[in-house]
């Protein structure tokens, strides 16, 4: 009887805690930039604002067809005007449906190129980023603004921006239908609508909360079963003996779950029978209203026809009112959305390249540090008043304890980190004022943790240099001492090494490093040796390789071996912010400071395992 007037409302028509918390402040600047982004898709907006109002216009035709196929047809007992309109019906429903379509694609277009613009400038403005964002900011926070985030202004172009001016439109054409058709029965329809919103409203809010509450219980549920059923938690809990005691915490929590599993199934129910009798309240009070009118003779124009469609037109009238009652929700998670792309858009780039930066000659050139000071944190300074000078072509040792600032230090010639006093100069030119692609593609350096990207072993050591031949390729891996292990592999050096090099052990993921940064020829080196948890036979093989690598170039060194040491031109102890000591090893050993105290602590165990395994080692027939 009557068509369906309704439509559950979902967690959607309603906010969040947090985001009641963290609702963005709606500013003029916030708007302009937003739109900023739609400006150049004007005219494709138009066109879909066009569409729009031609559907709105075309979906009425098939209600208003409907009340004629009533009078004229049924009524009238006229099988040629049947015919004729049901054709016409299905000609509307079918127009209607291709200009949905046509909007839809255009909306997808427009929607898709915006994406492609925001991830674009996304993409460029990180690369830009200093070294500090990264080690500062999570990874996954990254992921989700540069994918789920701007992948999310797709539904706020085609979604809210598009079901705004369309729900408008189809509320503006349905009022006109109605009140020329019967503005008494209009008036009804007006006056039923909000008695089906705000009940489901309400019921909907109370479920949303109990949809809530349910799924924190099993997010609970779910921790606990990950915590306690994972390898290291099951053997924690049998070496604790507590399988009876996290067995109960267990069944507390599974009885919460349930408990309010049971309500939202409850609660589900009486929503699904609120929605049915709301459903059927609305035409029963039109076809009341309507049949008063024709039985009584208040309103001899009014035919059975008039009701039929002013019924299916307030149908049509529902599902735009809720949502434009729901307009201040989707607003809202829309700006939360752009603010969070603006505020990585808004992230200073603090180290750039000076416009005419300076190309001066890099090789075996002094690199001097001049009272230089920086920190990470403000109240808590890690250099303080650093100054030394590697004259060009020697090899530095740094060494120095744990978080004393050695990383940082190197760090600072690159500029991955600028200095907050004094300064880094290389032959005397700051290098802040250097074009900094100049000044990273003359620096060479090997870190500590080694990072392959999951390619393959041509791909990642041509990152170095585009353009370099197989023989450049293969005299740089010889060099590293790892050729002969590639060309063993079964597609050499097509082999694909893994994500971050999985495929590979550790010395040979080292090695792979070296032949990289020899490949790339730098003038200046930056080393940090990371030898300490490989097997012996790669770990000689590697220093054997950096020890190539060093020859004839300026190198510093965050040395934790007492052989590269003491093949160091000059030993710097870093503590307290400062050079706390300077010299050779046999310099230092008799000034009895902080070296000789590093050499007796670390340096001498290392020295001691060193010659412990060397004497392990069965003798060679």
């Amino acid at each position: 009887m009557g068509g369906r007037m309704g439509g559950g409302l979902g967690p959607r028509g309603f906010l969040t805690e947090e985001e009641k918390k963290n609702k963005p402040k709606v500013t003029k600047g916030l708007i302009k930039r937003i739109l900023g982004y739609l400006k150049p898709y004007k005219w494709q907006f138009i066109l879909v604002f066009v569409t729009i109002l031609v559907s709105a216009v075309v979906g009425l035709l098939p209600s208003i067809i409907t009340g004629k196929i009533v009078d004229e047809a049924l009524v009238g007992r006229d099988m040629a005007m049947l015919v004729k309109l049901l054709i016409l019906a299905f000609l509307t429903l079918t127009l209607s449906r291709v200009i949905g379509v046509a909007e839809s694609y255009i909306n997808s277009w427009i929607s898709q190129r915006i994406i492609f613009d925001m991830r674009g400038q996304m993409y460029d403005h990180l690369q830009h980023m200093p070294h500090a964002f990264f080690t500062t900011e999570k990874q996954g926070d990254i992921i989700t603004r540069m994918n789920t985030d701007i992948s999310g202004v797709s539904s706020v172009i085609s979604g809210t921006l598009s079901s705004i001016v369309s729900n408008v439109a189809t509320v503006v054409t349905t009022m006109v239908a109605l009140f020329t058709m019967s503005w008494q029965l209009a008036l009804v329809g007006i006056l039923v609508i909000p008695l089906l919103i705000l009940p489901t409203r309400r019921v909907g809010e109370t479920r949303y909360k109990l949809l809530s509450e349910g799924q924190e219980k099993r997010d609970e549920m779910n921790q606990l079963i990950n915590e306690n059923l994972s390898v290291s938690g099951s053997l924690l809990i049998k070496l604790f003996t507590r399988e009876e005691k996290e067995y109960e915490r267990f069944q507390q929590v599974n009885e919460e779950v349930t408990q309010v599993s049971l309500k939202e199934a409850r609660s589900g129910r009486w929503f699904s029978v609120v929605m049915g009798m709301f459903t059927q309240l609305g035409p029963l009070l039109i076809y009341f209203a309507g049949g008063l009118f024709i039985i009584r003779n208040w309103d001899p124009t009014l035919t059975v026809g008039t009701i039929t469609a002013t019924v299916s037109l307030i149908n049509r009238l529902y599902r735009p009112v809720e949502s434009l009652l729901n307009l201040q929700v989707d607003f809202t998670r829309s700006l939360a959305l752009f603010s969070r792309i603006f505020d990585y858009f808004d992230r200073e780039i603090t180290i750039q390249s000076p416009e005419s930066g300076k190309k001066p000659d890099m090789k075996n050139r002094d690199i001097r540090f001049e009272n230089v000071a920086f920190s990470y944190l403000p109240d808590k300074p890690l250099l303080t008043d650093v100054s030394f000078t590697v004259p060009g072509g020697k090899m530095y040792a740094i060494v120095g304890p744990s978080g004393s600032g050695k990383s940082t230090l190197v760090n600072l010639i690159p500029r991955l980190y600028d200095v907050q006093k004094g300064s880094v100069t290389i032959d005397g030119t700051d290098v802040r004022d250097m074009d900094l692609t100049w000044l990273r593609g003359h620096i060479g350096v090997v870190t500590q943790d080694t990072y392959l990207f999951n390619g393959t072993i041509r791909e990642n050591l041509m990152y170095a240099k585009e353009n370099a031949t197989q023989e450049e390729i293969e005299a740089a891996c010889r060099a590293a001492s790892i050729h002969d292990f590639i060309v063993n592999q079964p597609d050499g050096y097509d082999t694909v090494v893994g994500n971050r090099g999985l495929k590979l052990s550790g010395g040979e993921k080292q090695r792979i490093s070296i032949a990289r940064v020899i490949l790339k020829d730098p003038q200046i080196l930056m080393l940090a040796e990371a030898t300490s948890a490989l097997e012996s036979i790669s770990e000689a093989a590697i220093q054997n390789a950096l020890e190539l690598l060093m020859e004839g170039r300026t190198s510093l060194v965050i040395a934790h071996r007492l052989s590269t040491i003491l093949k160091a031109d000059r030993i710097l102890v870093v503590q307290g912010g400062v050079i706390a000591e300077s010299g050779t090893h046999d310099e230092l050993l008799s000034k009895d400071g902080v070296y000789r105290e590093l050499y007796e602590t670390q340096f001498r165990l290392v020295l001691d395992h060193e010659q412990a395994g060397a004497q392990a080692k069965p003798a060679e027939p």
